[in-house]
């Protein structure tokens, strides 16, 4: 990857192989699940080192729980970089971290 991956692009991605929003409440149970892994691969410290297989690791999960969410998202045609800029905007203001969110990053 060139590090240029948007949110925009993997939502479109995610859409173009996996898009069933009969399946709604399927994805959000996979999500669920995939936090539970996620949270079983913290507690063991499964860190991924080098090039080791990514399988039950950190990383991986943390990808399952992205991709999830985002298939939820489009699902209800919801454009996930919208929702970013709006809600770290009423983030930074309830919290005053004293850090702008910049759009087109």
């Amino acid at each position: 990857m060139d590090g240029k991956t948007t949110v925009k692009y993997l939502q479109d991605y995610i859409k173009s192989k996996d898009y069933k929003p009969e399946l709604t409440k399927d994805y959000f149970l996979k999500l669920s699940e995939e936090v539970g892994e996620l949270a079983n691969a913290i507690r063991k410290n499964k860190i991924r080192n080098n090039n080791e297989n990514i399988k039950g690791t950190i990383d991986e999960e943390l990808w399952d729980v992205i991709y999830y969410a985002l298939a939820l998202a489009n699902c209800y045609d919801i454009d996930i970089e919208s929702v970013i800029m709006e809600k770290e905007n009423i983030n930074n203001a309830k919290y005053n971290t004293g850090i702008a969110f910049e759009d087109n990053r």
